[in-house]
């Protein structure tokens, strides 16, 4: 089955382009996640970690 899958690819021409193309996407996705995250608002991100324990039990 492999082999079926191997051969179609290798028959595309330009093929080899989508593995760096998707590499780079994830790569551009993640460091921008990353830098979301670390220039968050810290105040936001204390408010939002008391929200569970400011609620009272009913």
């Amino acid at each position: 089955m492999f082999e079926q899958i191997k051969h179609n690819m290798e028959t595309i021409s330009g093929v080899a382009i989508y593995p760096i193309v998707s590499l780079l996407i994830f790569f551009l996705f993640f460091v921008g996640l990353g830098i979301w995250v670390f220039s968050y608002n810290k105040e936001k991100i204390a408010e939002l970690s008391r929200i569970p324990l400011n609620e009272e039990p009913k």
